[in-house]
């Protein structure tokens, strides 16, 4: 349930249109249901602005079919499946006709944020190799109902690349930067722009890189100021993140 649907249950008790009794009915579903496997949070968008997402991972096929069906049947934003193989999608698609897959991004979208654009992100990539993660994040993003262009393979080891879409790269109200190996390019573009800028660590790299460890640490370390970092890989969390930083943008 979202903050619209609860103003219009309350307006309609009102305005005596469904009784106290039926709409007790309704609010005992919250803050959870209760399906014995899982607790679906279905108060959560009440509280952060955003729905329960589903981690796919270690979920069977009926567990993430109840978690989808009880996470449809609550009108709201945005509801995603994260880390999803093509499996997890033909599990529940039946549910959701609309539902979309990313294979790319592992991600399902079962249901998009309705009407304009919240801002605008770009979503910059420093290798090919770190395109599943920066497309977690730009599905999520679009799906939230941000704008989203994908800005690809300008790593530092080309300097000239990063530096070609210098003014593009400005116009942005948040940037997300994803990068694996030494993790540089966040402190390159966060000295080049005015807006927040999150960087996402990947586990892409050789040995030393241990799985994306080097980047994480060098990009907690950056040198320029107005880069926030979160974990390895997780370009969902960036996108929530880039999400809430226009919504108070806008709401301002």
């Amino acid at each position: 349930m979202d903050r619209a649907s609860l103003d219009a249950l309350l307006d309609a008790v009102a305005a005596g249109q469904v009784t106290p009794y039926e709409a007790a009915e309704r609010l005992e579903r919250l803050p959870f249901t209760d399906l014995s496997y899982a607790k679906v949070d279905t108060h959560r968008q009440l509280r952060t602005g955003l729905p329960e997402v589903v981690y796919a991972p270690g979920k069977t096929r009926e567990q993430l079919r109840g978690i989808t069906r009880t996470l449809l049947a609550s009108p709201g934003g945005p509801l995603l499946i994260t880390r999803a193989g093509p499996e997890a999608y033909h599990a529940v698609r039946d549910l959701a006709p609309e539902a979309v897959y990313s294979e790319q991004g592992r991600i399902v979208v079962l249901r998009s944020e309705a009407g304009a654009p919240i801002g605008s992100v770009g979503v910059v990539t420093a290798g090919t190799s770190d395109l599943p993660v920066a497309e977690e994040a730009s599905v999520t993003l679009e799906a939230a109902g941000a704008k989203v262009d994908r800005i690809t393979d300008v790593g530092v080891a080309g300097l000239h690349r990063i530096l070609s879409v210098s003014d593009q790269i400005r116009a942005y109200d948040v940037l997300i930067v994803a990068a694996g190996m030494e993790g540089a390019l966040p402190s390159l573009v966060g000295g080049m722009v005015a807006c927040p800028v999150i960087a996402v660590p990947t586990s892409i790299g050789y040995g030393s890189s241990f799985g994306g460890l080097a980047a994480l640490l060098a990009m907690l370390n950056s040198c320029a100021p107005g880069v926030a970092v979160v974990n390895i890989d997780n370009g969902f969390g960036a996108a929530v993140l880039a999400v809430r930083i226009l919504r108070a943008r806008t709401s301002a």
